[in-house]
């Protein structure tokens, strides 16, 4: 697979690559490690979060994150994200994303093993409309050295409009528990208990919490839970209407700052002091405890979400979103590929 553009930020790399049908972009990307970014009282991590310092990552060797896209741009259109101006949402190739996580490797290749290699099928698209996402995940089970410990995870917002989408959240669900033993996972975008809200802020192109109730009734998680997410933006999150849904058992939360896209700030939605001061999370964490469910708060530092590569961040729609901190470019632009728009 052909890079076009590859620039390294504080915290990884994002790549754009040529793909069947145009432009892709991925990301490998390094953690700082749970104590540094992350809030969960169920696992120990008891401090709360008052802002995030850049500093050293742990060893890829520990952890490496790859993320790939599953679509070319994205059709959803949600209000957030910077992915819909990069393609109308077509889908990736069984090819494509074969070629963008053994790109994403080869960003390293001195990284010959990881304990924890992290696939997120996350960066452009909505994966649950494409079947090759399965495919995928059964590749990488198959054909990834063992000496990397694979670990994928699909990120979806339960798209409205989809016949199949019943049929491919439990095919991935027989994929995390069987292929898998557990060690894959999936994350519902859920945002806010109110249908109104989340009507506007994914455009009316995600089903509603009752609906994906009924999708999801009868799975049972094999290892890790199912994570509902919330980026915090002053939106309602009630957590007793969301537990007659998601059973605490079987579903974990898991809380965000809402990302500094060009789409958000166009749309003025933000999270409060989200960077620097754990009140914006404080409350709804309790609240989503008391009714039983184990919470994740987990904190990006500026640099990273500056640096672009937060979900819904996108560089290749134009000069304009690259990193806001200092970067290095590795490949320069194609000149038949420069992006000047977006």
């Amino acid at each position: 697979m052909d890079k076009v553009f590859h620039i390294g930020v504080p915290t990884g790399d994002i790549v754009v690559v040529r793909g069947k049908y145009g432009l892709l972009e991925l990301i490998s990307v390094g953690d700082y490690g749970k104590a540094k970014n992350l809030k969960a009282d169920f696992l120990g991590y008891t401090d709360d979060i008052e802002g995030v310092e850049h500093t050293d990552l742990l060893p890829l060797t520990e952890k490496w994150v790859v993320t790939v896209s599953s679509q070319y741009g994205c059709a959803m259109n949600c209000k957030f994200c910077d992915a819909p101006k990069a393609g109308n949402g077509r889908n990736a190739t069984l090819g494509d994303l074969q070629g963008q996580l053994l790109t994403g490797l080869q960003v390293h290749p001195e990284i010959t093993s990881t304990k924890r290699l992290n696939v997120h099928i996350a960066r452009m698209g909505e994966p649950a409309w494409n079947p090759n996402v399965l495919d995928f995940a059964k590749w990488m089970k198959d054909h990834i050295d063992p000496e990397y410990t694979v670990h994928p995870v699909v990120s979806t917002m339960m798209p409205a409009n989809n016949e199949w989408l019943k049929t491919f959240v439990h095919t991935w669900m027989r994929i995390k528990n069987r292929v898998y033993g557990g060690n894959a996972g999936l994350q519902l975008s859920i945002n806010s208990t109110s249908e109104e809200e989340r009507a506007w802020m994914f455009s009316g192109n995600a089903i509603s919490l009752f609906e994906i109730h009924k999708i999801m009734d009868g799975i049972v998680p094999t290892g890790r839970k199912i994570t509902l997410n919330f980026a915090v933006a002053d939106y309602e999150i009630d957590a007793d209407l969301l537990a007659q849904y998601f059973d605490p058992e079987f579903y974990i939360c898991k809380l965000t700052p809402m990302h500094k896209t060009a789409a958000a700030t166009r749309n003025d939605i933000k999270t409060q002091d989200g960077y620097t001061r754990f009140y914006p999370y404080q409350e709804y964490e309790q609240r989503l405890k008391d009714v039983g469910y184990d919470v994740i708060v987990f904190v990006p530092s500026e640099e990273e979400d500056l640096g672009r590569i937060t979900c819904g961040n996108v560089i290749l729609i134009g000069k304009h979103r690259l990193p806001e901190v200092d970067y290095e470019v590795k490949q320069e632009w194609e000149h038949s590929e420069t992006k000047e728009g977006g």
